[in-house]
């Protein structure tokens, strides 16, 4: 049974930095790629970026430069470090196994920047 935590989310003002964590159970977290989406109010949920089994990391362009996925495989947890952070990137943020499992997601973490 897959149970997906997502922590680390705050309110920020520009500029600032957080870092969120995700810890991911119920499959052999090392042997997947992992992902971190968001999803803005009234938006649809989008790819942040993503790390593969062997550490290649993939980010989309809005975040390039500003965000680094890591991973720690001992502890199955999945981090994003989020730095320069704009009041666009406001949303709730989640992360997922890749491919996707089937079993739903977790409750995401809110990240809030405003000033």
């Amino acid at each position: 049974q897959v149970r997906i935590v997502e922590s680390g989310g705050d309110l920020v003002q520009p500029g600032g930095s957080l870092k969120l964590s995700c810890v991911a159970t119920g499959r052999i977290f090392s042997s997947y790629t992992m992902d971190w989406y968001r999803q803005a109010p009234g938006k649809s949920r989008e790819l942040v970026g993503g790390i593969t089994r062997t550490g290649r990391t993939n980010y989309a362009d809005y975040v390039k430069g500003r965000f680094t996925v890591t991973r720690d495989n001992d502890k199955s947890t999945l981090y994003l470090q989020m730095n320069d952070l704009k009041p666009e990137d406001t949303a709730v943020y989640y992360c997922n196994f890749n491919p996707l499992t089937g079993e739903g997601w977790g409750p995401g973490t809110q990240v809030t920047v405003s000033s």
